[in-house]
């Protein structure tokens, strides 16, 4: 067996160690491109991941010295790259100076380029991306022989590159899952563990998410006048934005709330503090009652569609920024037990900001 043969074969070894010893994408991809410049006799050596020509992103450029390669995007041909994309089949020339179809590419004038060997890295009938290789010292350096090692090393690598990004894959979606999570429980502290009583109503609250965050929410607010402000709000849209537009309006709800001024007025004011805040686009819709001890019952809707309580109906707020009409009226309701809940979101023109 020859020296080059042996040098193959150590190649493809210590690139499949690498397979099972590693599952660092940063740290395979270097050894991949350090094992090739050595068995080949390449100057550099450049690896390359992307599905597509205009997708391809330098992930490795370095040297026969191992150093980094600066702005490695302005040192190869680019030609041969899209050509090796393009049709996932390897490229090789012993000199690029004299080659008919490259000879008068800017690249490879400008860059005095020789000696090019590229292949593509196939994983699963799938172009993952390209290891390029060149010499610019001298010609004929890449034999036939060398493109089926650096196909073979490819080869090889493509496992142990879909490995690590697998693997990275996993730990970013870990850390996602973990961070919603502590969203999911910071937002659920902000829903009421129990509801208040009230001498002449029955209240209930339930709160579930159909994703981990989300947009929906009530609140129960007691009021300086003595009255019990129930709130039942729907931001517009579902998951993380979601929930960060509903904490807002939360709130905002609640301080405009806490002052002794009428329903309608406090929905009014937290309406513009919450324009003010919104430069997204999101908007929530919300009805609230408010429960005095004795007396009538104040509602107000502001956004969802118009509700019936025994046989009252209350008008939607129509979105005329910055201070909306709020419909606002008054019901002697009986002490039974008005029901508040599954409310649609409210059509476009008809929201609270």
């Amino acid at each position: 067996m020859s020296t080059k043969s042996e040098g193959r074969l150590e190649t493809l070894y210590r690139v499949s160690r690498s397979v099972s010893s590693s599952l660092d994408l940063n740290q395979t991809l270097n050894t991949v491109i350090d094992l090739v410049i050595d068995v080949t006799g390449a100057e550099r050596g450049f690896l390359m991941l992307g599905e597509s020509a205009e997708a391809l992103e330098f992930r490795v450029a370095r040297g026969i010295d191992r150093q980094a390669i600066e702005s490695p995007e302005f040192q190869v041909s680019r030609s041969v790259l899209d050509r090796v994309a393009q049709d996932s089949e390897p490229v090789v020339t012993d000199d690029a100076q004299s080659d008919e179809w490259l000879s008068s590419r800017q690249s490879v004038s400008a860059l005095k380029l020789r000696s090019i060997m590229c292949v593509p890295i196939i994983v699963q009938q799938r172009n993952i991306g390209l290891i390029y290789v060149d010499n610019r010292m001298q010609t004929g350096i890449f034999l036939n022989e060398d493109l089926d090692l650096l196909k073979s090393v490819a080869d090889t690598a493509g496992v142990a590159i879909e490995n690590a990004r697998l693997h990275e894959v996993a730990i970013e979606r870990a850390r996602l899952e973990q961070e919603l999570d502590v969203a999911r429980r910071v937002q659920s502290s902000l829903i009421p563990l129990q509801p208040p009583t009230h001498p002449h109503f029955e209240i209930s609250g339930l709160w579930r998410t159909a994703r981990e965050v989300a947009g929906d929410f009530y609140d129960f607010v007691h009021r300086p006048n003595g009255e019990l402000a129930i709130v039942i709000g729907d931001v517009t849209d579902k998951g993380v934005p979601a929930a960060f537009f509903m904490a807002l309006a939360r709130t905002t709800l609640r301080a405009s709330l806490t002052t002794d001024v009428p329903l309608a007025e406090c929905i009014a004011s937290a309406n513009r503090l919450i324009c003010l805040d919104s430069s997204s686009g999101m908007f929530v819709t919300l009805y609230a009652l408010a429960l005095p001890s004795e007396g009538d019952v104040r509602a107000v809707c502001a956004g969802h569609f118009r509700r019936d309580i025994h046989g009252t109906y209350y008008e939607t707020l129509r979105a005329e920024r910055p201070d909306p009409y709020i419909s606002d009226r008054d019901s002697a309701l009986p002490p039974t037990q008005p029901e508040v809940d599954g409310y649609t979101p409210a059509r476009t023109g008809t929201h609270f900001c």
